[in-house]
């Protein structure tokens, strides 16, 4: 069985296509689990709708309490920390991460930063150890990704008012969100990243419709894809 954390970063609480003013991005994680649904109906699906209800910020208690030992920690401690070990939890127990996230001002909701930062927590899921050698994903020395112990992958669904902001592009280097969140992820150990976005917001009308047919159909044939890898048909008994 595959588990999948489906998770929306969008504040608009519709869907695009469906409700009026609805949101793009919750509109392609929604029909990326739906499609995944019809492969593997059986397949475990938390969700998290931190667009409407975003994590808490990072203080100086919760750094306090991250920072102590886990056996020292006071009940205050514990409490600070209790949403982010729940986040930590479903990041552990999930396969697949479906990831919608606008892109504003050139990088991601600060709803979804503070999803990030209560996610990337030093003795849940990174370490530092002297004796370590080269991280497996991102060249950094002594960091050991205690999320690599198994395969792993995010998916990124965005959507963007302008265009051009995909690698090669004219306006690439302004693009700032799926850089930093594959960064972020392959630190702790979520090795598979795949991103898809829909442009031309701001524009409307044919353009705008025809990125999203296209990130539909490749959200759909990366389903299929992932599902392959992911759950690959059983070899027959032999007789």
């Amino acid at each position: 069985m595959t588990r999948l954390l489906h998770l929306d970063a969008s504040p608009r609480p519709g869907r695009a296509g469906t409700q009026s003013h609805g949101s793009h991005t919750r509109r392609l994680t929604h029909h990326f689990v739906s499609r995944w649904h019809a492969l593997e109906p059986d397949a475990e699906i938390v969700y998290r709708d931190i667009g409407t209800a975003p994590p808490q910020l990072t203080s100086v208690a919760w750094i306090e309490a991250a920072f102590t030992p886990a056996e020292q920690r006071t009940e205050s401690m514990q409490a600070v920390l209790a949403e982010s070990d729940a986040l930590v939890d479903e990041v552990e127990r999930a396969d697949i991460l479906v990831l919608g996230v606008p892109l504003y001002n050139f990088g991601p909701p600060a709803a979804f930063k503070a999803w990030i930062d209560n996610i990337v927590r030093l003795g849940r899921t990174v370490d530092f150890d002297l004796q370590y050698g080269s991280h497996p994903h991102l060249p950094l020395e002594y960091y050991v990704p205690l999320l690599a112990d198994r395969a792993r992958h995010a998916v990124l669904l965005s959507s963007r008012g302008g265009y051009d902001f995909d690698p090669g592009r004219p306006l690439a280097a302004l693009n700032h969100l799926e850089p930093s969140v594959r960064t972020a992820l392959q630190f702790i150990g979520i090795g598979g990243f795949h991103d898809i976005a829909v442009e031309h917001q701001e524009e409307g009308g044919e353009v705008l419709a025809a990125s999203v047919d296209s990130a539909l159909a490749r959200i759909d044939r990366l389903v299929e894809r992932l599902h392959a890898t992911l759950r690959p048909a059983s070899k027959p008994l032999p007789a």
